[in-house]
């Protein structure tokens, strides 16, 4: 049954005529008529006899009534939570990212967003891998990597090209490279999930292998090897973003190429229908990107 059809019934219990249930609902006589019927067919029994001039309840119409206004009732509240809750995020936020951004830059927001949304919940899941979020009920997914999933629904949030980085007590020790090629003469932390280095030169695409004494499989090993000065690491900018402002990391910017450039996305399972704490954290998040970069 539908609920309008429940909605016609209880206005002619309540006004006594089809024609007034009309009027009171802004409709046809023909589609109360039509509505009352669905029901009483749904229902499998009559609710209402019907006279030319006025219409009186069925006992099994008597019996039911109460019914109805119990669903209108809770129909009405139902919509006034959720009216309520729409300007304010609630329920449970569930996200993933990768470690280090979500260290880094998801973490230190959450207690403010917390703090001005109190019936928010956040449920946080860090990982260097790309895992299903439809399958998994993830609200959104913060990427970095290129999106290759064309289902999704994505949004730049803010640019994060990789970097070639080193501390300064290596570069002093083994010199700064600048150019591509003496990049093999140097000590190169391997990522396990990215053993060649993309570059861009002259607008093409170009890669090394990377080769050191040190390889990781995530993004914090590699950076922190990369403060212990074990050698070069390319990274993206977010990942540094911090190293870079205390000195503990610096750039190496070579001449000839260009490392590629990548994004901070916001990743969604669909356009439709989107809670309102996903699209709060969104905008939170992309304002707190555009502050600070």
């Amino acid at each position: 049954m539908q609920i309008y059809e429940v909605e016609v019934f209880a206005h002619i219990a309540t006004s006594g005529s089809l024609s007034a249930a009309a009027r009171r609902l802004g409709l046809s006589a023909m589609t109360v008529s039509r509505r009352l019927a669905s029901l009483e067919t749904e229902l499998g029994v009559r609710l209402v006899h019907r006279t030319t001039r006025s219409v009186a309840l069925t006992p099994e119409g008597e019996m039911y009534l109460p019914y109805a206004k119990t669903m209108l009732e809770a129909n009405e509240a139902a919509r006034a939570t959720l009216k309520t809750s729409a300007g304010s995020a609630s329920g449970t936020l569930r996200v993933t990212a990768p470690s280090v951004f979500g260290q880094t830059v998801i973490m230190p927001l959450l207690p403010a967003l917390l703090a001005d949304h109190p019936n928010l919940k956040v449920d946080l899941t860090l990982s260097d891998s790309i895992i299903d979020i439809a399958g998994l009920g993830i609200d959104v997914a913060i990427r970095i990597a290129t999106l290759r999933d064309s289902t999704l629904v994505a949004t730049m949030l803010a640019p994060n090209p990789r970097v070639v980085c080193a501390s300064p007590e290596y570069l002093s020790r083994w010199g700064i490279p600048r150019v591509l090629e003496e990049l093999s003469h140097h000590a190169c932390i391997v990522l396990h999930a990215m053993p060649y280095w993309p570059f861009a030169k002259d607008s093409n695409p170009v890669s090394i292998r990377a080769h050191g004494a040190f390889s990781a499989n995530s993004v914090e090993a590699v950076r922190t090897a990369s403060k212990q000065g074990l050698g070069l690491a390319m990274l993206t900018y977010w990942d540094i973003r911090n190293e870079l402002a205390e000195g503990s990391l610096v750039l190496v910017n070579l001449e000839d190429v260009i490392p590629e450039q990548l994004s901070i996305t916001a990743v969604l399972p669909t356009r439709q229908q989107v809670p309102h704490r996903v699209r709060v954290f969104v905008d939170h998040l992309e304002a707190e990107l555009k502050r600070t970069q």
